[in-house]
Parts: structure tokens; C-alpha cells; sequence
């Protein structure tokens, strides 16, 4: 950033020590991409997991720092890089759940939480990706979730009945109904756009 203003601000997320490959990327892609679409520098310490944020006032104008954060710590809590991209789409954000809430200081239990929040070879977190159109990913004591405002909302209810104790058939069924009702108003959407010859009444 030598060649731009100064820098006015800057900011350190930790990642796991596990993670920092993922972050740079072969030959930095990752590193690269990161900093060309928010127009940020990033400072990346492979001892300590240290990753400072660096921008200007140009890169407020030019980019979004802020939404840098948001792709390095989900790239932190197990996202590959290809899935915290999906973070640089409009309306898209990142929630994440500390599963320990829900598990106490209990090591046995937060591994129970997590094995039925994943399912037999993932297929409980396939599912409510699915169902809820979002991106999840599951890893040390956190579920992370990658999508839109309302459907990340009714993927973080469907793992809190998980976490909590409810049946999968009870999360499947409410997002099943969140997914009917979603079809319905974009039906309705789409019929309310045609010509009112075309309509059906």
C-alpha cells in the first residue's frame, strides 16, 4: 500500500495456527484475493495465528475492510477459501454459534452436539444447507454459517433445536416449512409481475 494514502486504521484477527495455510493459499491466492476485493494489506504472523488488517482512506471509498474480517474468520472456523468467498456476494453475512452454550465445560457432550449437528458422513449438515440455502461449517467448538439474513436465521434455529436437545425430524420439518413457504411468495411474486391478462385467479 505504499503508493496510497496512509494508513489510518488497523485491526488483528486470530486464526488457528491450523488455518493459516488456507488463509495465504498456494503461492497466496488467497492472501492476494482477499486483499484485492477489500482493498485491504494483510500481515499474516505464522507463529502466533496473528492477522492484521490494514487499510486506508482509500480503500474505505475502493473496498470493504470490514468484510475482510468477516471471510478471514470464516476461512478461521473451517470454511475453505471457496465457500468464505461466497461472503463477497450482496446480502450475504456470517453468524456463528458458540456451541459451548449449549454443552457446558462437558468435552463428551460439545462431541455429541457436534456429531448430530454433522450426521453419518455429513449428512444432517448437507441437509440443512439444503433446506436452508446456506453454508455451514462445523469446527472446534463453533458452527458458522454463511447465507442471507432470514435464511441464515432458520438455519441458527435449526441448529439451536439440534444443540438443545430436539429431534433432527423436528429441525427438518420446520425447515421444510420455511422452505414451502419461501416457494410459495416467490410463486406469488412471479404471478404478481405477469400482465393481468396472464394472471391465474
Amino acid at each position: 500500500m505504499s503508493s496510497r494514502s496512509p494508513i489510518v486504521s488497523s485491526q488483528i484477527v486470530k486464526i488457528p495456527l491450523e488455518r493459516v495455510g488456507a488463509l495465504v493459499g498456494k503461492e497466496g491466492i488467497v492472501k492476494n484475493e482477499i486483499e484485492k476485493r477489500c482493498s485491504v494489506a494483510l500481515s499474516i504472523d505464522g507463529s502466533t495465528g496473528d492477522v492484521q488488517i490494514s487499510y486506508d482512506n482509500a480503500s474505505l471509498k475502493e473496498g470493504d475492510p470490514f468484510k475482510a474480517q468477516d471471510v478471514i474468520t470464516a476461512i478461521a472456523r473451517g470454511f475453505s477459501p471457496q465457500r468464505a468467498f461466497n461472503l463477497f456476494e450482496q446480502g450475504k453475512g456470517l453468524s456463528t454459534i458458540d456451541l459451548r452454550e449449549y454443552s457446558g465445560k462437558s468435552e463428551n457432550s460439545l462431541a455429541r452436539i457436534k456429531a448430530r449437528l454433522i450426521g453419518s458422513d455429513g449428512k444432517a449438515r448437507k441437509l440443512i444447507e439444503q433446506l436452508s440455502e446456506t453454508a455451514i461449517s462445523v469446527y472446534g467448538h463453533t458452527v458458522s454459517i454463511i447465507g442471507e439474513s432470514d435464511k441464515t436465521k432458520v438455519a441458527e434455529e435449526a441448529i439451536v433445536k439440534l444443540a438443545s436437545g430436539g429431534t433432527h425430524k423436528a429441525a427438518y420439518q420446520m425447515l421444510q416449512k420455511y422452505r414451502s413457504k419461501q416457494k410459495l411468495e416467490r410463486l406469488q411474486l412471479w404471478e404478481s409481475q405477469k400482465p393481468p391478462e396472464e394472471r391465474e385467479y
